[in-house]
């Protein structure tokens, strides 16, 4: 069968599976779009391609199945590099593909050329030029193996025109061979049977449960390991969900913006358990003063992340899920009631509240979605305090709920991301937990989700502030807000524009009504919440303390 790059780059996206893509066309990529015509994959159109990126990577970890994008050569190419940076940073199976000047003309600063592989080799597992067509089904089958094994990433494939467009004989690819890349998968006995001692003679063990939790399916495994040792689980950031927020050995979210106790437990531990997490500096804080008196478990499928920001006692390199099932056989059931009812003691001491004094708070409109949604709705930020306010006050109890820019905190995630969270869940409640200043870096996606009837739901904590910023203003730099103060548009009428439902509210009893309505709603809703224009994270560790010390 004699097919074109464009059509069998299409039977390709076929047989891995792919069922939507998102993507912007233009003249590099004609040939690629001809095909999409008549195709059965369906069409995404964004009006930005850094929106495609984010759309793709939102449905990627919604679904745990690759997300796909696409955009032309040039500019439309280096649109996509924060989604991919982003993608990156967080571990998601995207799989991009871009349009190239024809062969003939790389290298010579031709029309819309740029150096995509070039580019983006820092922020991709791999990425590929295809410069024949006979080469395109085995890179395309290559490019889904690696997104999609191992430590998951993007992965970058760049085709010029003049492949997409000629011709050849189809065969479909069925192995992939790449004798470089072997991850591994099953964890060494020897290393879970030393890591099971440990855990033996601990008696202030702490669980951090990292995104690695949730990529692997190891939920189940984490809660049974918990459970088996009585041991409080911390998540990170990207880890929210990947353990029950209302499992009573919850300690919810560590670091610069977790719960006292979190901290405190992990302060106090004498052996942590490191589970798919690359501890990072929100995490450790102080890195002198980071679990003193602690061993160190940890389990990553990268081993690159292994020893790499934190001492580490016992290393173990696998599959996750794997590794817990393993651990497990060693164990038995471990009490330690003094150290829980410690735990329990600073749970009660230093609950995560917020004042309420008759103003519209951020932390009541979370909490609010949270009750109204009764905790099952997919959860889709932006970064900043919006990103914190809802990893803080909204419940999570499942994975893949909660899709936000952990590693790279890219502003403008959450919207895009959240149109392909609706995508792959259209009968799903989600929603975007927006700041005023994050929501209009990828406003223009209202016109996405307006023609694709995508009823996704974007409540703006709106305080007329870069909030996180102007916060760090206020407390290390004497309140001095250098450029933090924004001038916004009426996004109500922003969203009648686009022919979307917009909603004010600006008062507490306004609240619950607001998200009925737009729950409701069969369109697309901004919801403009004018909350209180200084209110701070809380708690929150200074920059360069350890994470016992926290204000608020």
């Amino acid at each position: 069968m004699r097919l074109t790059g464009g059509e069998i780059l299409l039977k390709c996206l076929q047989e891995e599976g792919v069922e939507v893509v998102f993507g912007y066309p233009g003249g590099a990529v004609l040939p690629i779009y001809d095909a999409l015509y008549e195709g059965e994959i369906r069409h995404i159109l964004t009006r930005h391609e850094q929106a495609a990126a984010h759309a793709a990577d939102g449905y990627a970890r919604a679904t745990g199945r690759p997300g796909v994008c696409l955009a032309t050569s040039g500019p439309g190419a280096t649109n996509l590099v924060t989604g991919i940076a982003t993608a990156y940073m967080d571990s998601s199976p995207v799989v991009a593909f871009t349009g190239q000047v024809p062969t003939s003309l790389i290298g010579r600063d031709a029309f819309q050329e740029a150096d995509i592989t070039g580019i983006t080799m820092p922020i991709t597992k791999h990425n590929f030029l295809v410069k024949d067509v006979k080469d395109l089904a085995r890179v395309v089958k290559a490019a889904f193996h690696i997104a999609t094994t191992g430590r998951p990433g993007p992965v970058l494939v760049d085709i010029p025109r003049d492949v997409s467009g000629a011709e050849t004989e189809y065969e479909p690819v069925t192995e992939v061979r790449l004798p470089g890349y072997r991850p591994v998968y099953d964890p060494d006995p020897e290393q879970i049977k030393k890591a099971a001692k440990l855990i033996a003679t601990s008696e202030r063990p702490v669980i951090i449960a990292g995104g690695g939790v949730i990529q692997s399916g190891a939920t189940e495994e984490l809660v049974r390991l918990a459970e088996l040792i009585m041991a409080p689980v911390a998540t990170t950031l990207m880890g929210i969900g990947g353990f029950p927020g209302n499992h009573p050995l919850s300690l919810g979210m560590l670091g610069m913006h977790g719960t006292r106790y979190a901290n405190y437990a992990v302060s106090e531990s004498d052996l942590l358990i490191a589970v798919g997490t690359r501890l990072d500096d929100r995490i450790t804080g102080k890195i002198e003063s980071f679990a003193p008196e602690a061993k160190v478990i940890h389990i990553d499928i990268d081993p690159a992340e292994l020893g790499k920001n934190v001492r580490v006692d016992v290393p173990i390199v696998g599959d996750l899920k794997r590794a817990l099932k393993a651990l497990i056989e060693f164990l038995e059931k471990t009490p330690h009631p003094a150290w829980l009812e410690k735990i329990e003691t600073w749970k009660r001491e230093y609950p995560l509240t917020f004042e309420e004094n008759g103003r519209l708070k951020p932390q009541f409109i979370v909490r609010q979605i949270w009750e109204v949604t009764k905790g099952e709705a997919r959860i889709a930020t932006e970064v900043g305090q919006n990103q914190m306010w809802a990893a803080q006050f909204y419940t999570f109890t499942r994975p893949r709920s909660f899709i936000t820019s952990g590693g790279l905190g890219t502003m403008g995630f959450g919207f895009p991301a959240a149109i392909g969270v609706q995508v792959a869940c259209p009968e799903e409640v989600v929603f975007d937990i927006a700041g005023d200043g994050s929501i209009q870096m990828n406003i223009q996606e209202l016109a996405t989700a307006v023609s694709y009837d995508l009823p996704v739901n974007v409540a703006i904590l709106n305080n007329g502030f870069l909030g996180m910023v102007r916060q760090w203003q206020e407390l290390f730099y004497r309140r001095r807000y250098s450029y933090t103060e924004l001038y916004n548009p009426d996004f109500v009428k922003v969203a009648e524009a686009y022919g979307a439902e917009g909603i004010r509210v600006t008062k507490p009893e306004e609240v619950r009504p607001a998200l009925e309505q737009a729950i409701a709603s069969p369109k697309p809703v901004f919801l403009d919440f004018i909350i209180e224009r200084e209110e701070n994270v809380m708690p929150m560790v200074p920059p360069g303390e350890s994470i016992g010390k926290m204000l608020g």
